[in-house]
């Protein structure tokens, strides 16, 4: 089972979609399960657990004692991640890495951030959902968890269809199409009826090829190289 404990000053945003449709069903069969992590209950008797940061500077800094002590008392051996802004931006590659670990310890980072020192010291590693900025780590871990947790095995009912998504070979996802086959006009392309699943397939990887290199450019690139 894969165990993540969430790390958080705000537990109140917990456990949100994180218990509700295959998420709720996986934890159910023991697929994954998560603990949140009050960091607060970690301040000590000065009941604080940010302040101003050194060198002057607007915002609070996450004191480096309440994030070790909260991590010690989680002694597991999983990777640590800090969710931040400044960290190595998150991927396909990069969820599948962690897909096939048995847990994790997440770290919600809030306000302008966490002293580097419990940083280096605990060996966290800090990873970004992309170039913006959120009022904090919380959000953030939905994404990021989102993405683990729907790769995981038995999480989805069709297994297949992982390796139909964007970003599989580093191409996006062709275009889809459903009934009715004539909307306003507007018909589904002939060859998706034809029945002919080599043609399809073969129509399929063409559009992936053509949406990738209109929509972005920096997979295009990765692809061709590889190719």
């Amino acid at each position: 089972m894969f165990q993540v404990n969430i790390f958080t000053l705000y537990p109140e945003f917990f456990p949100g979609l994180l218990d509700a449709g295959n998420y709720r069903s996986a934890r159910v069969n023991k697929i994954w399960d998560f603990n949140i992590v009050n960091l607060r209950e970690f301040t000590g008797s000065n009941q604080r657990a940010d302040d101003k940061p050194f060198g002057g500077g607007s915002g609070m800094v996450i004191k480096a004692e309440v994030i070790s002590k909260a991590l010690n008392k989680y002694k597991n051996g999983f990777e640590k991640v800090l969710l931040s802004p400044r960290g190595l931006k998150l991927d396909q590659n990069l969820v599948e890495i962690y897909t096939n670990k048995t847990g994790l310890n997440l770290i919600c980072g809030h306000f302008e951030g966490v002293d580097q020192r419990v940083i280096d010291k605990e060996n966290i590693k800090e990873i970004s959902i992309g170039d913006y900025v959120l009022s904090g780590g919380e959000s953030a871990s939905f994404v990021f968890l989102d993405a683990i947790v729907r790769t995981l095995p038995g999480v989805l009912g069709d297994p297949k269809s992982l390796d139909e998504e964007s970003f599989s070979d580093d191409l996006l996802e062709y275009p889809q199409y459903t009934q009715p086959r004539d909307w306003n006009g507007i018909e589904v392309p002939e060859v998706l009826l034809s029945g002919n699943h080599a043609e399809i397939k073969n129509w399929r990887l063409e559009q992936s090829r053509s949406i990738t290199q209109r929509q972005r450019p920096d997979l295009w690139q990765k692809y061709t190289k590889k190719s």
